[in-house]
């Protein structure tokens, strides 16, 4: 990489890092602690993403390409991941019912319209809806998350869906989990595209103008977020029409796919 490429790189990284920064130091995490963490990852993608084809990587070859000693690179690579997967398997489990719930000709109208729901005493019901669609996590575990986030609201017994997304409640562990899932997404795209020819670049793109006034910036936002709504909800119909068949063995390995969209303004929220 020539040296403008690198002065380049140094901006786009502490740009980067500041709204990072601000969470770290916001939750207690002192500069040492993610000093660490940036090592721990260096080592690690020089193991996976790095070595030289038909060779095995090497803790002598790691420590060259990260500047660590060879004892550091050693200790890194052996260390455990930090915390657990329970957070992500409850926030990608509250997708799905709620995808469920708006694409399963079981749950919805044929305009995909939700329908409401006894918790289980009567099909359709809350709890079939759960089961087919969040593995082993309880019913009422569910039925907590969805009401405490809002997207779900109980009347006279019955159950209704009354948004159509699934937003964490004011559980900071969650939202901090959406941190490390979908920043890891969007920047992984940009690497995709950095390093990839023009008839292989994923979708990424976005819309900004610099002359807004501020008296339009709540219609703005109800606007964007109208429409990407709409947006997400259409394309996860498609997604949920073309799932492979977890009974058929002989189809293909499954693949991740996802789309993000974002909301961004430059100017202090209100208070």
């Amino acid at each position: 990489m020539d040296e403008s490429n690198q002065q380049l790189l140094a901006r786009a990284i502490l740009r980067l890092l500041r709204p990072l920064v601000r969470i770290l130091l916001r939750n207690g995490v002192a500069f040492g602690t993610f000093s660490d963490l940036a090592k721990k990852v260096y080592t690690d993608v020089a193991f996976e993403d790095f070595t030289l084809e038909g060779k095995k990587q090497t803790v002598s070859r790691v420590s060259i390409l990260t500047g660590l000693t060879r004892k550091e690179v050693k200790r890194l690579h052996e260390l455990p991941e930090p915390g657990s997967l329970s957070e992500e398997k409850r926030y990608n489990r509250a997708i799905r019912v709620i995808s469920g719930w708006l694409n399963d000709t079981r749950f919805c109208s044929a305009d995909g319209v939700p329908l409401p729901l006894a918790l289980e005493d009567e099909e359709p019901s809350f709890s079939t809806l759960v089961r087919a669609y969040s593995g082993d996590v309880p019913v009422q575990a569910m039925l907590t998350e969805l009401t405490t986030s809002k997207s779900v609201e109980q009347r006279d017994g019955i159950i209704y869906l009354i948004r159509h997304a699934y937003i964490p409640s004011d559980d900071p562990v969650e939202k901090i989990h959406i941190l490390g899932t979908d920043v890891e997404e969007l920047i992984a795209t940009i690497d995709h595209n950095l390093t990839h020819q023009r008839d292989e670049l994923r979708f990424q793109r976005k819309v900004s103008n610099d002359n807004i006034s501020a008296t339009s910036l709540k219609a703005f936002r109800q606007l964007s977020t109208k429409e990407a709504q709409m947006f997400l909800e259409h394309l996860d119909s498609w997604l949920t029409e073309h799932e492979l068949d977890p009974k058929n063995e002989h189809e293909q390995t499954p693949v991740r796919v996802c789309m993000g969209v974002y909301y961004y303004e430059d100017q202090p929220e209100e208070q």
